[in-house]
């Protein structure tokens, strides 16, 4: 076999091409990452926002969109009395009825993005568990509560969404009295309202959902309850099964970056393939040289492959390097929240495979055909 330290000279024999190679890697290797973080995230942030213990009543023919839902403001009182078994806190049922409205919303500083706006009274820090409120307190009329993530979501900076600062709603103003989290869940990116003052503002006389937290009961009593009082045209859901139902919506946003991806990569891969068939079309003789004093094929072979595999897990690194200041740790926001990106242990391992492939795998061809001519003709060979 040939020394290792050959295949490590000759990477720097051609710094350009070199360059090239680590480049290309990287590019691929970093495209690679930010998909598969993209999809991670977002299923993450998906399936933890739903809880087993919860569920929720819509209106029927709704349970697709929570938004477009609409429930008499009844049924709340209605199902807490009803349903034997939900969870109590000093007596109060955890139920929460909650109006949904996706909306415009102004900054002090005059900037307006899409929000998700979701008005709730104080019983939904029952339902909602994982909410937990970091500064300032709950809000009343004339107030929100904003989300730790729902500065992403609008657009503007930590500082235009602190407690004290104003919202505007059209013509109302809003005063800020405190932030929550609720980590790893869509409910950080929304802002909360007094419910009786987001049903006003949007001219609503119902809910769009009722939320209940199970304690002895199963989702069997409150799907009975629905189909009870049919006067009131409930449909039952978990939620954690109302958030997979997202997760599949967003499937073709998932296939579509996996393809952007993918594209691109196949582009940087082929120009990786013609640097490496014209690097390795130049080195014919000298590889013929080698033959002729002893080495075998093989040991070519693999001398070629592990300057390959120098050259791409040089790129992985680099994409590594940059994934980690540029992307670990970025909140997207989407649609009906934000989500975040993390260097996981599997997004780590896709970077790591697919810079041995590349190092492997899209070596084969060029490497092939550079030690298939004869020795007698190789030597010949300019």
């Amino acid at each position: 076999m040939l020394p290792f330290s050959y295949a490590l000279r000759n990477l720097f024999r051609d710094p350009a091409r070199l360059l090239q190679t680590v480049g290309g890697a990287a590019l691929v290797v970093l495209l690679l990452i930010a998909a598969v973080a993209l999809n991670e995230g977002m299923d993450s942030v998906l399936s933890n926002s739903g809880s087993t213990k919860n569920v929720i009543l819509m209106g029927k023919g709704s349970e697709e969109s929570i938004e477009r839902s609409e429930v008499p403001l009844s049924a709340e009182s209605s199902v807490a009395t009803s349903v034997r078994g939900l969870k109590e806190v000093l007596g109060v049922s955890a139920v929460s009825g909650e109006i949904f409205y996706q909306a415009p919303l102004r900054t002090s500083a005059g900037k307006e993005s899409q929000a998700l706006l979701r008005g709730v009274l104080e019983g939904a820090l029952l339902v909602h568990r994982s909410v937990q409120l970091i500064d300032g307190r709950f809000p009343q009329s004339g107030e929100v509560m904003v989300g730790h993530l729902a500065h992403r979501k609008l657009g503007v900076s930590e500082d235009d969404v602190a407690v004290g600062k104003s919202l505007f709603f059209g013509d109302s103003e809003l005063k800020i009295s405190g932030t929550f989290i609720a980590p790893a869940t869509v409910l950080e990116s929304e802002i909360w309202f007094d419910r009786n003052d987001l049903a006003v503002l949007t001219q609503r006389d119902s809910l769009s959902s009722v939320t209940v937290r199970m304690d002895t009961a199963e989702f069997e009593d409150v799907e009975v309850f629905t189909l009870q009082r049919n006067d009131l045209e409930l449909a039952a859901i978990r939620e954690d099964s109302y958030y997979d139902k997202l997760s599949t919506f967003y499937q073709p946003i998932k296939v579509m970056t996996w393809v952007t991806a993918a594209l691109v990569a196949a582009g940087a891969v082929f120009g990786g393939l013609n640097t490496l068939y014209a690097a390795f079309a130049a080195r014919i003789q000298e590889m013929a040289t080698l033959q002729s004093i002893g080495f075998t094929r093989k040991a070519l072979f693999v001398s070629l492959i592990q300057e390959s595999i120098l050259a791409t897990l040089t790129g992985t690194l680099v994409a590594f390097i940059v994934a980690y200041f540029l992307l670990d740790g970025l909140a997207v926001p989407f649609s009906i929240g934000t989500f975040t990106l993390t260097l996981s242990p599997s997004v780590i391992a896709v970077g790591l495979i697919t810079g041995v492939l590349l190092g492997t795998v899209g070596t084969l061809p060029p490497a092939i055909r550079c030690l298939a001519p004869s020795l007698p003709s190789a030597l010949r060979s300019s």
